[in-house]
């Protein structure tokens, strides 16, 4: 049963353009089994499947029982600091993912990472978002 839906970013510069297959690599790098994200949302908007729905994610620590993990790419300026470089693409892709995710999961709540951890991730408020 899944409780909650976390937003990620995948703390890259903006505008630098990567996908699934790279978080895989990435995670993989860590020595994880593969990619953390259920979900990713690339620049121009198209949303990637990542690790299976039916596997527990590896995203946030003490939630990823019950939740699905959801990352755009993008969370730095051109300096590397946090910021919300979300295109209008994948925020219109993102209200749908989560339009839909909700729909089979009614009671989920949708968070950012940065309510479970000390990050800035995903560099902006989630609660501030129109989502549902």
């Amino acid at each position: 049963m899944i409780k909650r839906i976390i937003i990620h970013c995948s703390a890259t510069k903006e505008g630098a353009d990567f996908n699934a297959a790279d978080i895989d690599r990435w995670h993989k790098k860590r020595g994880w089994s593969g990619i953390g994200y259920h979900y990713v949302i690339k620049l121009d908007g198209t949303i990637e499947k990542g690790r299976s729905i039916n596997r527990w994610g590896a995203h946030t620590k003490g939630y990823n029982k019950y939740s699905y993990g959801v990352c755009y790419i993008g969370g730095l300026d051109k300096d590397g600091k946090p910021k919300d470089t979300r295109t209008d693409a994948q925020k219109e892709s993102l209200r749908k993912l989560m339009s839909e995710l909700k729909s089979i999961h009614k009671d989920a709540e949708i968070s950012g990472h940065n309510e479970f951890s000390s990050k800035a991730c995903p560099c902006f408020n989630v609660k501030e978002e129109k989502y549902g």
